[in-house]
């Protein structure tokens, strides 16, 4: 089909446009060949002409349907162009959230400029072993696939990440690392992934700096190598940098930073070790202050730096050097202030003692002078002198940046050395993956050699990202056995020529560089004369005859050659390299440039100040003495050159992978799309250029059965034929008749480009059809049907409504003339009635109105006559009040007269007063003056008098006051000074009787304002009382309210309380499980660890081919009897300490041996001290023969005297073996230790360590008083019960050689002293304290035993005694000697503690323990009695009866009175206790037999479930009913590690795990059963509890067992796990199971998996039979029914985890078909529960997620109702879950339609409020926690059979 044929009308093509860069639009008529115009409408509904390009004729691209929009691979769009390519990015970026997309082989990441939670754990397991094409687009997936294709095809691998500053390079880079780190883990315990992935952040602090593009702008490239072994675990890495830009050190453009690590040490200036650098602020040096921006928002520099340091440790750079790199790090900033003094135009000068410059040669330990003259100087030598020329002040700037670019330069590659050295691999490296962090294409307004050494590095990667995607293509058709068609690409191999080849650009720089007047305009002068018109690469500018343009791949470039020679040569004077070269003080500068005289360093500084590292760098053995120096002299363009090609060559080497990283915007807005700047992007990176490609040859790949799928509906049924092939070619012959447009290959049948669309629309048409006609039909019928219910409702409502019209026009006859007889009576009566209302209204008003005037009459004058009464009252009161008015107006004048007239007096007194004449007359006489005041008191007196008058209530005060005046006036009579006082006291007096009448005044108004308001009140007060009345009835009526609701509410809180008391309980049963949940992952922790351990070991002795002297092997049946539930183990043989510890010298060669000599002393000196305590047991043997010769004349004390001496020796020999296991323990957890910090508080060892002290301080305590106590009991039980061989140590022989032998193996040793150098220091403290306390416990038993003897000749003769009496009062005697020496006893402590109170209270409390432990285990003595009581008296009952039976068999009558005859005698059946014997040295072959080598198929099918465990617990039973305590032990261990042998051995296979867990579950149950607790024997019946145990209390076995199971439960789990993960996602998500439902979409390059059932592929059936199966099998091995239910629980969980966590990562299963097969495929599984009646076993809840998730598929999506359904139906899903749900939403056919992103928000802002996870995916991992419920067996032990199949032979019944 012709292209233009799809130019018709509705389709939508784009257009250019200068905003947009395309925008879409639809045609409004067919396009005709020959049309110069297209008539297209705009999306915003605008219509527009567009005309084409009268030359070309090009039609604008068409538009790809919208079932196309979004898709995961822009491959698998059927139009491939720019726009299309844009277009299907910002769907995705914008609308769904995405920011990875596949484009072919390149994988294209958007940089979000946000947090996304798509990087978890949980993310990289869910990618873990994935095809690239079945999940979503991810770094994560690239990774993958580089990591699968190396372990599959053993090739190396590289990931190429590049893109633009600011695009994301660093962090894809860091993250793919991060996976590989994640997914392979690491060869050796050195956590060589944990240094890989922190050298990030040591790089980024040297390399990185903030930019105006991006805040963490990696300003170098890198390449690095992460190593890995033949078992693809990481063991290593190696980082090669290119084009470090040193020119950052010393110059910054406005808003951007210096490097990193600056910033961190000016933030981080004020600690202490600091201190010497004497550094400041940032904005002090001139270095780091020129971008005027030194604080990056929400960057915390000083914490950088303590991260920066943390990274720098773990990679073994030590303080010193880090202080060292810190140093110079400052020196280059002080250097950066050091300032020049011009002397004239061509010299300058440093000032004196100029203090930075004093400072940088402080740092750096070189002299001051030789540094200051070096800076102002140069040395110029010819060929006959050398001479020294001063430089111009610019010149020594220049100088001085330059140095300060070479010293960080240098040290750039110092570093990086050193993170090279500590990521080393120690063992060969088997393959590797590169990564590749590199700049993409630059283009800015001024563009220099940077840019063109960057736009260089970048053709070289696209012209072999060409070659690379030319040869994948041309691989796929010749796979596919199509014609192979030559593709035209781009080849950009004439661009590199003209960069690289002889007389290029890069040749001639050099060439220029090399000329002694070289400059950068004579090079330019040769570029034009070279290439310009010679090249139609390169250019001239039309304005400038200084720079040139060269097109690259993606663009035309204008490089100003200004610079270029003097970056190129990147001169740095040697004279002040040899200086600092010369530093004594500093060692670590000379290491920075030591090599630069023999080779050129392999990071050797560019005039970018970027560094390009090469791999190899050749040392001669032997250098010329021109050589160092010529190779000193290369050019930076010539070593980045170089650099380039080796890198090239290790890219082709490998299998490359991309990532192209795209800035989206350049504001750093979160997904923001800028059209312009993204296909700028596009367009550099080759994006486009794989599109081209592809579309120039068969881009749309389907498989047969995939077209099939798809395009069935274009096909008749006699086109179908059984040959799929053949059938899709048939078809497509007919449906496209141009066969260039198609090719058929081999699996799969290429397409041209536009010719998928070209069936879709046939396809979508041919649908369209169906539905119209469908339509058609089904509307026809519809009309029909609802046209003839409409005529038969029609006639049916007519012969109603005419009947119902009939009656009622008869009834309306009758009721017309009933009406009319009704209304003449009707008439009658309502005038009659309307007369009498008239007549009884008029009498009715004339009362009224003739009352009315009467009584207003009436009113009237009784107005009047109160209006008389009111006037005179009103009247008389305005006369009184006039009256009133005057008389106070009279009474207020004459006060202000009164007063007026007293001031007027008192003036006139103080003027008398004051007068200097009265002081003379006064001084005169004396007579004269007291005159002169008598008669002065005199009118005192008078005027005190008329006040008086005037103040009658006053009086009694005036007159008081006035006997005052008058003493004071007879004192005044003595002196001048009492008269004055008596003066002013006059004056006072005045002002007071003033004051008074002013508050009288104030008084009277008070009181009237009081009465006022008294009145006031109480008419208030009334009114109160009124209103409280009311509001007391309302009161009680609310109170009647607040009862009813007080009784309501406390109903209400009786009922919240109790849903509240629920809800406590279920949370409690939630941390129930949780802490449950906790201790079966730590169970399985150990458990791995405890496999790790064996793993290890085996692979040490594999190591170890040839035994050493002296290794002694032990059985295999020891090695696998080893375990960790041998609680107290002794060890008998010492020797085989030495050997234990000697051996792992040999084989290991990095151990410390200091450590291990010294720990070897320590053994030794412990067997030293053991040989001592066995000297001195031999000793008080030697004394107990002595005393038994004296003894030998009391034959009665004898005995007495050897149990008393026998105990001693028990009691020393279990503190000997004590001692041993406590050693033995210490040495087990040294050897189990795995990192430094086991010896910290809490640790394992450190534990172990602490106990062991304070339990062998008890154990000694406790043995002594239990010897002392128990030692009478003994002594009198001895005559009547016989004494028994003491069997309390269980231990065996075999057990203890297996103990001895774990410690044996030298590899296990060996790595368990590697890096403990700190942790065994602290533990040798330990033992040497240990040591200490354990000699002084001997020195005090030493004591108290020689005092014990001779307490013990004193209490013979009471024992003697004692003897002599009768049983029972034998007892009695010794009981009151006992309490009479502990009396003694008890005195002799309380006087030895009488001044230390609490070590008193301490000893009596430690006694009641004691005591209380006694009667405890008196009390299980007694239980213990009492059975045996109970047993013996069976016994005697059955033998009574067997010699009643035998005396019956031979009475003497029969014998004399019967002849004799042959009689049949039959045997009577024996009657058995349900018991096993078996000999001790059969015991492994019991375990091998029933255990080792059992099959579980056959015990299942043939025999009773849970055979093996009734067997060995009837064993169990006989070795209990023995007392055989290390029999017991023996058994029960060899058990647990016979059945944990045989897991690690078929723990693969489903069966064998199902067998052993059901059995281990099973012998838990008996052991519960027949324990002999009252809990456990409910359920029994009589004769079962005759089958108790009797001697052992086996419950800490039932807790190991307990943890057994739930391993085995664990590891039943994982065997699921693997045998139904491969089949969820095909069977659940792929598989069809609803045949035609949903239809394959095209897919891109990145196939995914089909969706259609192939052969082999796992489908619902297959999950279903499989279930079937692990269901029967269970079932035959007898597993408890409650444990088969958490089974089921969890493979449900299992199915419903993965299924959902592939839903959420592939964008292509989320649709609604897709929604409809998985609720199919969950009913059917539903379906299956209800079959095996397990629906309450809580498995279908555990699919509630999916099923949401598939109900979220299928429902609407549009409206605000909808939302709101959708957020209360997905409960069990979490919010990340649903909108990633709704933005991987995808329509499979054009009929449905996408989820708007408003409707997302909309769900989104619902949701904010809900608490849940942000984890996207769920825990597939997650094991429920697993519990044994008690389930005891009907089964009586004594009816049990052993069959011979199982060759038990050896065992006999008892």
């Amino acid at each position: 089909m012709a292209a233009s044929e799809l130019y018709t009308k509705y389709a939508r093509v784009w257009i250019p446009d200068p905003e947009e860069v395309w925008k879409s639009a639809e045609l409004l008529k067919d396009y005709k060949p020959g049309d110069k115009v297209l008539q297209l409408r705009l999306e915003e509904g605008k219509d527009l002409e567009y005309c084409l390009d009268p030359k070309t004729k090009e039609l604008p691209p068409l538009r790809n349907p919208d079932i196309l929009v979004g898709e995961n691979d822009l491959t698998a769009l059927s139009y491939l162009h720019e726009p299309a390519v844009l277009h299907n990015l910002k769907v995705r970026f914008i609308d769904s959230k995405l920011i990875y997309t596949y484009c072919g082989i390149v994988l294209v990441a958007i940089n979000p400029y946000e947090q996304l939670p798509i990087y978890g754990e949980d993310i990289i397991n869910a990618y873990s072993g994935q095809n690239m094409g079945d999940m979503d687009p991810h770094i994560f997936a690239v990774a993958e696939e580089a990591y699968k294709q190396m372990a599959r095809d053993e090739r190396n691998q590289s990931i190429i990440v590049s893109g633009e500053s600011g695009a994301g390079k660093t962090v894809s880079a860091k993250y793919a690392m991060r996976y590989f780190a994640t997914v392979s883990g690491s060869a050796s315990e050195a956590n060589v992934e944990e240094k890989v992935l922190a050298s990030n952040p040591i790089m980024e602090s040297i390399g990185n700096a903030k930019t105006t593009r991006n805040d963490n702008s990696s300003r170098f490239g890198k390449y690095i190598e992460i190593g890995f072994d033949k078992r693809y675990r990481i063991i290593g890495a190696n980082m090669r940098t290119y084009l470090l830009e040193k020119s950052r050190v010393v110059f910054q453009a406005e808003e951007e930073r210096n490097y990193h690590i600056f910033y961190q040490l000016c933030a981080s200036a004020a600690l202490p070790e600091f201190k010497t650098l004497r550094l400041g602020n940032a904005n002090y040096f001139h270095y780091t202050k020129q971008g005027g921006s030194p604080v990056i928002d929400g960057v915390d520099d000083a914490k950088e730096m303590v991260n920066t340091r943390q990274a720098c440790t773990l990679l073994g750079i030590s303080d010193s050097y880090q202080m060292g790199i810190f140093r110079i790090l400052a020196g280059i900033l002080h250097l950066g202030n050091v300032e020049f003094v011009s002397r004239d135009s061509d010299s300058c000068t440093v000032p004196p003692k100029h203090e930075p410059l004093t400072i940088f040669c402080d740092l750096m330990g070189v002299e001051y002078e030789e540094m200051a003259h070096w800076l102002c100087h140069r040395k110029l030598a010819t060929a006959t002198e050398t001479y020294i020329k001063p430089i111009s002040k610019l010149h020594a700037i220049n100088a001085r940046d330059a140095l300060a670019k070479h010293i960080y330069a240098n040290l750039f590659n110092w570093i990086v050395d050193h993170v090279n050295k500590a990521l080393h691999a120690t063992v060969k490296q088997h393959s590797f993956i590169g990564v590749l962090d590199i700049y993409g294409f630059e283009t800015f307004e001024i563009n220099s050699f940077e840019q063109f050494c960057i736009n260089y590095a970048n053709e070289k990667l696209q012209q072999q990202f060409n070659m690379h995607v030319f040869k994948l293509e041309q691989e796929e058709y010749m796979k596919e056995q199509i014609p192979w068609t030559l593709i035209d690409f781009y080849d950009n191999q004439p661009c590199i020529n003209l960069i690289e080849a002889k007389m290029g650009v890069l040749d001639l720089l050099d060439e220029e560089c090399k000329m002694p007047k070289g400059s950068d305009d004579s090079w330019a002068q040769k570029l034009y004369n070279t290439h310009l018109n010679k090249c139609a690469l390169f250019e001239k500018p039309r304005l400038s005859n200084k720079a040139f343009i060269i097109k690259h791949f993606a663009d035309k470039v204008e490089y100003q050659c200004e610079g270029f020679l003097e970056k190129n040569k990147d001169t740095v004077y040697e004279e002040q390299i040899k200086v600092l070269k010369s530093s004594k003080k500093f060692k670590l500068l000379p290491e920075l440039f030591q090599d630069e005289e023999k080779v050129l360093s392999p990071t050797s500084a560019t005039p970018s100040g970027r560094v390009p590292l090469s791999r190899t760098a050749v040392k001669p053995a032997k250098a010329r003495p021109g050589q160092a120096s010529k190779e000193h002299k290369k050019t930076v363009g010539h070593q980045f050159r170089n650099s380039l090609h080796l890198l090239m060559e290790t890219l082709n080497a490998t299998t490359p992978h991309y990532v192209r990283c795209i800035k989206p915007n350049d504001f750093k807005f979160p997904f923001t799309f800028d059209e312009k700047r993204a296909v700028q992007q596009l367009r550099a990176c080759g994006v486009l250029e794989t599109i081209r490609i592809s579309a120039a040859g068969f881009p749309s790949r389907w498989t047969y059965q995939e077209f099939f799928s798809r395009y069935r509906v274009l096909m008749k049924q006699r086109d179908v034929l059984g040959d799929r092939k053949q059938t899709c070619k048939n078809v497509l012959e007919k449906l496209i008749q141009d066969k260039d447009k198609y090719q058929f290959g081999k699996t799969k049948i290429f397409f041209r480009a536009g010719q998928v669309a070209y069936l879709e629309k046939i396809r979508a048409d041919k649908l369209r059809a169906a539905c119209i006609r469908i339509q058609k039909t089904i509307r026809g019928w519809l009309m029909r049907k609802k046209y003839m219910r409409m005529r038969k409702a029609a006639i049916t409502i007519q012969r109603h409504v005419r009947g119902y019209q009939a009656r009622c026009y008869a009834k309306f006859l009758r009721r017309t003339r009933a009406a009319v007889t009704i209304q003449k009576f009707q008439r009658m009566y309502v005038v009659r009635k309307r007369y009498q209302r008239m007549r009884a209204t008029t009498i009715a008003l004339q009362a009224l109105l003739r009352g009315y005037m009467v009584r207003n009459k009436y009113q009237m004058m009784l107005r009047e006559h109160k209006t008389v009464i009111i006037q005179k009252h009103v009247r008389g009161w305005l006369a009184r009040l006039h009256y009133g008015r005057i008389l106070k107006a009279i009474v207020y004048l004459q006060c202000c007269y009164r007063r007026m007239m007293a001031k007027r007096e008192l003036k006139k007194l103080k003027i008398e007063a004051r007068s200097v004449e009265r002081y003379k007359k006064l001084h005169i006489g004396l007579e004269n003056k007291i005159m002169q005041l008598q008669r002065k008191i005199d009118e005192q007196n008078k005027e005190y008098k008329s006040l008086l008058e005037k103040m009658s209530n006053l009086e009694i005060t005036y007159s008081t006051e006035t006997e005052k005046l008058r003493n004071d006036v007879e004192r005044l009579r003595m002196s001048e000074e009492e008269a004055k006082n008596a003066t002013n006291r006059v004056i006072s007096l005045q002002e007071e009787i003033a004051k008074l009448r002013k508050e009288l005044h104030q008084t009277q108004s008070e009181k009237k304002t009081i009465e006022e308001w008294a009145d006031k009140y109480k008419h208030d007060t009334e009114q109160l009382v009124s209103e409280l009345k009311e509001q007391n009835t309302l009161l009680k009526t609310e109170k009647e309210d607040l009862n009813r609701r007080i009784h309501d509410q406390a109903r209400e809180i009786t009922e919240s309380m109790e849903r509240k008391l629920v809800e406590e309980t279920k949370q409690l049963e939630l941390d129930l499980n949780d802490e449950r949940l906790r201790y079966q992952n730590l169970l399985n922790e150990f458990s791995r660890l405890e496999e790790r351990y064996d793993d290890l070991k085996d692979e040490m002795n594999l190591m170890v081919s040839i035994p050493k002297p002296g290794h002694k092997r032990t059985d295999s049946t020891h090695s696998s009897n080893e375990s960790e539930y041998t609680f107290s183990s002794e060890i008998t043989e010492a020797e085989d300490l030495p050997v234990r510890m000697e051996e792992p010298s040999e084989k290991k060669a990095p151990l410390d041996m200091s450590l291990f000599l010294k720990l070897q002393k320590r053994v030794t000196e412990l067997e030293q001290e053991k040989q001592s305590l066995q000297d001195e047991l031999d000793r008080k043997e030697e004394q107990a023969l002595r005393a038994k010769a004296k003894e030998e004349e009391r034959p009665p004390m004898r005995g007495a005297e050897l149990e008393y001496e026998s105990l001693k020796r028990q009691e020393l020999e279990s503190e000997n073996k004590k001692l041993k296991n406590e050693l033995n323990e210490l040495q087990k957890a040294l050897t189990e230790t795995r990192a430094p910090e086991v010896t910290a508080p809490g640790a394992p060892a450190y534990r172990v360590l602490l106990d062991q002290l304070t339990s062998v301080s008890e154990e000694l305590e406790v043995r002594k008083e239990e010897v002392l106590i128990l030692r009478s009991q003994l002594v009198s039980q001895k005559e009547a019960i016989q004494p028994k061989e003491d069997k309390n140590t269980m231990t065996d022989a075999t057990l203890l050689l297996e103990d001895v032998q774990k410690m044996k193996d030298k590899g296990e040793i060996a790595q368990a002293y590697i890096g403990l150098k700190e942790t065994n220091r602290l533990l040798e403290s330990q033992l040497q304290s240990q040591k200490k306390s354990h000699e002084n416990e001997l020195e005090s038993l030493r004591g108290e035993i020689q005092s014990l003897k001779e307490e013990n000749n004193r209490q013979q003769q009471l024992l003697a005694q004692n003897l002599q009496l009768p049983p029972e009062a034998r007892i009695e005697a010794s009981l009151q000697h006992e309490i009479t020496r502990l009396t003694n006893e008890n005195l002799f402590y309380e006087e030895l503690y009488a001044d230390d109170p609490k070590k008193y209270q301490l000893y009596r409390i430690s006694l009641y323990k004691r005591m209380i432990d006694l009667m405890e285990q008196l009390e299980k003595q007694d239980k213990t009695v009492r059975k045996l009581k109970k047993q013996l008296k069976v016994f005697a009952k059955k033998i009574g009866e067997l010699e009643v039976g035998q005396m019956e068999n031979i009475s003497p009558g029969q014998i004399i009175d019967e002849p004799i005859r042959p009689v049949n005698i039959p045997r009577k059946e024996k009657d058995f206790q349900g018991m096993l014997e078996y000999k001790r040295e059969d015991e492994q072959k019991l375990v091998k037999n029933l255990i080792l080598e059992l099959k579980p198929r056959g015990v299942a099918v043939n025999l009773i479930p849970g055979l093996p465990a009734y067997i060995l617990f009837m064993c169990v039973r006989h070795a209990d009913y023995l007392n055989d305590d290390q029999k017991v032990r023996s058994l029960l261990t060899s058990t647990i590690n016979g059945i944990k042998k045989v897991l690690k051995k078929r723990g693969d296979d489903f069966e064998t795990v199902s067998f052993w867990l059901s059995n281990t579950c099973r012998f838990l149950h008996c052991l519960k059963q027949y324990s002999g607790e009252e809990g456990f024997m409910k359920h029994n019946t009589p004769r079962q509890n005759e089958h108790c145990l009797t001697n052992f209390d086996l419950a800490e076995y039932r807790q190991v067992l307990s943890d057994l199971a739930i391993q085995i439960y664990q590891q039943l789990v994982r065997v699921l796990e693997n045998i139904l993960q491969p089949m969820i996602v095909s069977g659940m998500l792929e598989h069809e199971t609803i045949q035609g439902v949903s239809g394959v979409k095209p897919t891109g390059l990145r196939k995914r998996t089909s969706s259609i059932a192939d052969e082999g592929t796992y489908t619902l059936d297959s999950i279903i039979r499989q279930l079937n199966s692990f269901h029967s099998v269970m079932c035959q091995h007898g597993m408890d029914p409650e444990l088969i239910k958490q089974v089921v629980k969890q493979m449900f969980y299992i199915i419903g985890a993965v299924t959902l966590n592939n839903l959420l990562l592939r964008k292509d299963m989320c649709s609604w078909s897709k929604g409809m097969q998985i609720r199919y495929n969950v009913s059917q599984l539903e379906e299956w529960l209800r079959d095996k009646n397990l629906m309450n076993s809580g498995a279908k809840e555990t699919l509630e997620p999916l099923i949401q998730a598939a109900q979220l598929l299928q429902v609407k999506k549009k409206t605000d109702e909808d939302a709101e359904a959708i957020c209360s139906m997905c409960n069990a899903l979490t919010t990340a879950q649903i909108v990633k749900v709704l933005n991987l939403y995808t329509p499979v056919n054009e009929f449905e339609e996408r989820v708007l992103v408003s409707f997302i928000r909309t769900i989104q802002v619902r949701l904010r409020d809900r608490k849940d996870s942000p984890q996207l995916l769920m825990d597939a991992k997650h094991i429920f926690p697993v519990t044994f419920p008690f389930n005891p067996s009907s089964l009586a032990l004594e009816t049990i059979q052993i069959p011979a199949s199982l060759g038990l032979g050896f065992i006999s019944r008892v």
